[in-house]
């Protein structure tokens, strides 16, 4: 009997480890899988982004781009016979969308090329904590906490220093540069701020992230606010005028995209500056979301792209997370 039990106890630890390696590998497969789906999918996004730089500089809801996929079954993409797909296959479905990144304001515009703090940037920025219910504090937080991620020096002797008025100056590109590792004799310095969600690294907390979100963004480079797909307060808050002005730019975009921002003068007040370099009618930088559902898994893909025209939309940012359905 004693022979027996161990002989039983020993055959079932080999099937739990077969069946543990059965599961692991079958894990594996399906995150591999859904991994080259969303970057098939990825592709896809960046045609269509480029085959609308075709048609003109002009972006606005309207386009096809801006039509979100809802989820839908991936083989309803990849069968042209609905008959030859077998029932017994894996389902898998796909969801996704492609958003402005333009159509909210780019802290990168708060800092000049020589690294100056911009003031008209700067009551941009506190309109817009206004406007998302956040004390003046919070935009001065904002301000000094970028100052100090986006500096450059340090141990590493690299030129460049913060200004008097507390900002950083920006790398060759455009984007503030990435600090070297601080030394002894910098002390504790926050960590470059790349992404939106890296705001909380200078202290604001989940409400005022979740308040400041539907208005302000992070991207690679300063950018023009995207009038066609902005929000009102957005509108409001870079333009320097009152709500009700903004809201009426707003109508009159729904009725017919503008075209230049020549069409923007008329629906604002005489002497309403329209700095090119602050505000446009295009974009360069968009959103794009991808989502697939695979038996219990979840796949999520945060993508920010570049495009250049119609000659190159390329991602300059991918973020990726794992979740159980019916968990998230």
């Amino acid at each position: 009997m004693t022979l027996l039990a161990l002989v039983a106890a020993l055959a079932a630890g080999m099937v739990w480890q077969q069946w543990r390696a059965v599961q692991v590998e079958a894990a594996e497969r399906a995150r591999s899988q859904s991994a080259w789906i969303l970057a098939g999918a990825l592709d896809w996004t960046r045609l269509i982004l480029r085959e609308d730089g075709r048609s003109g500089a002009v972006d606005h809801e309207g386009e096809p781009w801006a039509t979100p996929l809802a989820e839908a079954r991936l083989s309803s993409f990849l069968a042209a016979d609905r008959e030859t797909r077998s029932d017994t296959d894996v389902e898998a479905f796909l969801a996704g969308s492609i958003t402005d990144a333009q159509a909210r304001y780019n802290l990168r515009n708060l800092f000049a090329d020589d690294g100056k703090l911009v003031p008209v940037e700067r009551e941009t920025l506190v309109r817009l904590c206004g406007a998302a219910g956040l004390p003046p504090e919070a935009a001065e937080q904002i301000l000094s906490g970028l100052a100090s991620a986006w500096r450059t020096g340090g141990a590493g002797g690299k030129a460049g220093a913060v200004s008097s008025q507390g900002s950083a100056p920006p790398s060759g590109n455009g984007a503030p540069a990435t600090p070297s590792d601080p030394g002894p004799e910098d002390g504790a310095r926050p960590l470059p701020v790349q992404r939106f969600e890296h705001l909380a690294w200078l202290g604001l907390d989940a409400p005022a992230l979740a308040a400041l979100r539907p208005f302000v963004d992070v991207l690679p480079a300063r950018t023009p606010l995207n009038l066609n797909t902005a929000r009102r307060e957005v509108v409001a808050a870079v333009l320097g005028v009152d709500s009700g002005t903004a809201e009426r730019l707003v109508q009159a975009r729904q009725r017919r995209a503008f075209e230049q921002l020549d069409q923007v003068r008329t629906q604002v007040p005489p002497g309403t500056t329209l700095d090119a370099a602050r505000v446009s009618v295009g974009s360069s930088y968009f959103e794009v979301r991808g989502r697939l559902r695979l038996e219990d898994r979840v796949l999520e893909e945060h993508s920010l792209v570049r495009r250049r025209g119609a000659v190159e939309a390329q991602a300059v940012q991918r973020t990726r997370r794992s979740l159980q359905a019916g968990l998230n």
